[in-house]
């Protein structure tokens, strides 16, 4: 039994192999989103282009996306987060991280996915990288002058600073 690319742990012929063959529709957002990770894994190329949105079709790169998907080698997908995309829905999103490596270089693909579905039949429509979202401090900075927070009287660069 091969595992699915796509990390949920199914057979690949139960998972997302039906839906990249056409034997059935993706049920959920998420579950499309696998479906492609999976089609790029596999280099099943022509179902990324059908599961883009017809809208959002224009300037695909078929030669570049499946040179693309032959050369990488695939380490991993991770669902960070999802909203709406259920069966009921008509528009989800999907935050996604794809590992992989391009010529031995280990890279991170971090995106939002946004997907819509139509006639019952989900489609990607488009992504947006996801940064790293900025550090917000939630109580005051310790100077390295000010007293140490320990209690002990000296100042925080002699005390605890040197500890860490």
């Amino acid at each position: 039994m091969e595992q699915c690319p796509c990390g949920t742990g199914l057979a690949y012929t139960d998972c997302c192999e039906p839906v990249i063959k056409g034997a059935r529709l993706a049920e959920t957002a998420e579950a499309l989103m696998r479906s492609r990770y999976s089609a790029y894994v596999k280099v099943e190329t022509e179902y990324i282009f059908e599961s883009t949105h017809p809208k959002h079709r224009e300037g695909y790169d078929h030669i570049g996306t499946k040179e693309w998907a032959e050369s990488a080698q695939w380490h991993g997908l991770e669902i960070v987060a999802v909203k709406d995309g259920g069966s009921a829905d008509t528009t989800g999103e999907v935050e996604f991280v794809a590992r992989f490596s391009e010529k031995g270089e280990p890279k991170v693909h971090h995106e939002l996915g946004l997907f819509k579905k139509e006639k019952e039949a989900w489609f990607f429509t488009d992504g947006k990288p996801v940064t790293q979202k900025p550090i917000v401090r939630t109580s005051p900075k310790i100077g390295r002058n000010d007293p140490c927070i320990c209690g002990s009287g000296q100042k925080y660069k002699k005390c605890c600073i040197d500890k860490q």
